[in-house]
């Protein structure tokens, strides 16, 4: 049941109707479905009749399905479409439920709907019974109704239910439980298709009805299918004799089953045979023309509806695999990190898109986290992903601070000379400092997840998307600087993870970070449950997921790095950069020169905006040699070289290079290209053995 004070749903005052005792007396459940939120309240009585019990229904009619067959979901479904954009008030319907023991059980439900003043359905309140016993009471009625039915419109609903099948499995499960075959009186199907000169057995019967050596066969044996797949025509068994004499390698295994007649139809379509279908009686002993014309139009709709699914399968099989390839075939070992990762692709035909991550290994213990999405949902988006996929590591791999290689990644895109852009978040995580420095180009937030499981998104600033930046000329990527305790978790995600059809993009982020939480600590583990819930709900978008949790102390073997770059007149951008410095200097052992060490960077960096006309920046790093040094950089684009000079008693400035020069052990500047780096060193102690 649902707790309407658990989350922020918006439901009506008088949300859920109180049932009247009468209902409840002659065994009525009662309904109220909020269109806004899409919660449904049922009943006790109400859920009696779908055979539930409270713990298996949350609330949404989605928990329903369970219980009701593919093909009157379709029919329900589009009923109640039908009334809400007509402008009707009340609809109503028989249907059937499929109760925990497998009988099929006669419902009935009466909806109304309620409009708000500008007629904009927005919800449904109604009952729902138990019909089995009325509709037995009027068997005259009923046998009239589906005779009419089997002959005029068995082709047609069975069709109807056909084309939402996507795959052969579906097509199999619809011809199960579509009223058409049960109409017909058959009591189970086998089913076979043709594959490189062989039928193979995809449906096999009822229980216990599969005969060794009969999951393929050649179309020359002496198998019914084989027959009618060899000569495109039906063959109608209208005795156990006839069966036996025609069949007899078959009959033996199956003469126990209680089959009285069969039909069995060749599956063509595009007038080549793909496969066989047979159905079984056991109570029947003919066929009349009628009946033959019947079945002959079953299978013809049934070949297109198969032939259709076999198509969506092998595209999608082929879109997943250009996919798979340009996605990394193996995750690096990356030392202080634990990493998990998954791609899920869309469920349907060529639905797959851009989703993509990937882990890059870099110098001074650092490594670069990427996960991105380019726009659409074809083979063009995944080929496009590749090539970007590939730069973006290259350009990481190559040195350059994350917003550079955002930028350049950018301009790279809109020179491909296509009409798609993609969005990304890029992150330079220092595993031995904790630093993580983060680009976003027009990507969802990341979230972090605490050592006690909590979690919390990461409101980035951020870019236009990759291609569109560029188009535009505005390539300023801002960096975020944050911090990654051991055993803190790095939550990066692509939409599909997060978007649901009517769904608010915050309502699932918040979802996914209750996910994140109630989830298991293994990461592994971890990954496949968010990938599982995608599943449960049926997303139609790709999903790419990388998790990233830093482990204890780690010390990179040569010294890290970290680059921050500080536009003037950006006050967010200077924070990140002390705060970056402080972290390093924490994480490397500076000891008791941790305050000189930031206090020479603050100024160095004050300088740089205050006497040049651009930016800086601003790189820390270990030194690797007989004694531990740690190296503070602060380059700009002006080629003036600074000098100390003395303040004297009132002045405001002056002072920088002095402190920098008494706190120091060395300090210099050097001329680089259009620009100059002043630089300043301090010795550390040894790092004690671990």
């Amino acid at each position: 049941m649902v707790d309407r004070a658990a989350g922020a749903l918006s439901l009506p005052d008088d949300w859920p109707a109180h049932a009247d005792v009468s209902l409840h007396l002659n065994r009525m459940g009662t309904f109220d479905w909020d269109l806004s939120s899409g919660l449904m309240h049922m009943d006790g009585p109400g859920l009696e009749v779908f055979d539930l019990r409270p713990e298996e229904y949350d609330g949404r009619p989605e928990s329903l399905g369970m219980r009701v067959p593919a093909d009157e979901a379709v029919r329900l479904d589009t009923m109640v479409a039908q009334a809400l954009k007509s402008g009707n008030d009340n609809y109503g319907a028989y249907f059937r439920i499929r109760r925990r023991d497998g009988t099929l059980r006669w419902t009935h439900t009466q909806g109304c709907v309620r409009r708000d003043e500008t007629g904009r359905p927005v919800r449904i309140i109604g009952i729902v019974r138990d019909a089995t016993q009325e509709l037995a009471d009027s068997t005259a009625h009923v046998e009239v109704d589906l005779e009419r039915r089997k002959q005029t419109s068995v082709v047609e609903s069975t069709t109807a239910a056909l084309a939402h099948a996507r795959t052969v499995q579906d097509v199999i499960e619809l011809l199960k439980n579509t009223h058409g075959l049960e109409h017909l009186g058959a009591t189970s199907l086998v089913m076979g298709l043709l594959e490189s000169g062989r039928i193979h057995l995809v449906a096999e019967g009822p229980e216990g009805s599969f005969v060794p050596g009969t999951r393929y066969t050649r179309v020359d044996e002496q198998y019914p299918m084989s027959e009618v797949v060899r000569t495109l025509t039906p063959r109608f068994i209208e005795s156990a004799a006839d069966f036996a004499r025609s069949y007899p390698v078959l009959w033996p295994h199956i003469r126990g089953l209680g089959i009285t007649a069969a039909a069995y139809l060749p599956l063509i379509a595009q007038a080549r045979p793909i496969g066989a279908l047979g159905l079984l009686y056991s109570d029947k002993t003919s066929f009349s023309a009628d009946e033959r014309n019947l079945l002959v139009a079953l299978g013809s709709s049934i070949a297109q509806s198969l032939q259709r699914a076999m198509l969506y399968e092998q595209e999608h099989d082929l879109a997943e695999g250009l996919q798979q390839a340009m996605l990394p075939r193996r995750i690096p070992e990356v030392p202080g990190a634990q990493i998990a990762v998954r791609y899920r692709s869309a469920r349907f035909g060529r639905d797959i898109g851009g989703d993509w991550y990937d882990i890059i290994a870099l110098p001074g213990g650092r490594v670069g986290a990427v996960i991105g999405d380019v726009q659409g949902h074809d083979t063009h988006a995944a080929a496009v992903m590749g090539q970007l996929r590939i730069v973006l590591r290259a350009y990481a791999a190559e040195g350059h601070t994350p917003a550079t290689v955002m930028a350049r990644a950018s301009v790279f895109l809109h020179e491909l000379d296509t009409d798609r852009f993609a969005t990304c978040t890029y992150a330079e995580v220092d595993l031995s400092t904790g630093v993580v420095q983060v680009v976003r180009a027009g990507h969802v937030d990341p979230l972090i997840r605490e050592l006690n499981g909590s979690c919390r998104r990461l409101a980035l600033q951020g870019g236009l998307p990759l291609g569109l930046s560029a188009e535009f000329g505005r390539l300023e990527y801002p960096v975020s600087t944050v911090e990654l305790d051991p055993g803190q978790t790095l939550v990066m995600y692509t939409d599909g993870l997060v978007e649901q059809p009517g769904a608010d993009l915050d309502d699932g982020m918040q979802l996914l970070a209750e996910l994140v939480h109630g989830g298991p600590r293994d990461l592994q583990l971890l990954a496949d449950r968010l990938c599982e819930v995608v599943d449960e709900r049926g997303g139609d978008d790709d999903v790419a997921l990388l998790l990233l949790r830093r482990k204890g102390a780690y010390t990179a073997q040569a010294g890290g790095r970290l680059q921050q770059h500080v536009a003037q007149g950006d006050p967010e951008a200077l924070r990140s950069a002390r705060h970056m410095v402080r972290a390093a200097v924490r994480a490397w052992g500076a000891g008791e020169r941790a305050d000189e060490i930031e206090l020479a960077a603050d100024e160095m960096i004050t300088n740089a905006l205050m006497h040049t006309d651009g930016g800086a920046i601003v790189t820390t790093r270990v030194l690797a040699g007989a004694e531990r040094r740690l190296r503070v950089e602060v380059e700009d684009r002006s080629s003036a070289l600074p000098r100390r000079r003395e303040a004297g008693v009132a002045g405001v400035s002056g002072r920088g290079l002095m402190l920098v020069d008494r706190l120091s052990d060395s300090w210099g500047v050097e001329s680089r290209g259009s620009g100059k780096c002043v630089w300043c060193e301090f010795r550390m102690p040894d790092r004690l053995a671990p």
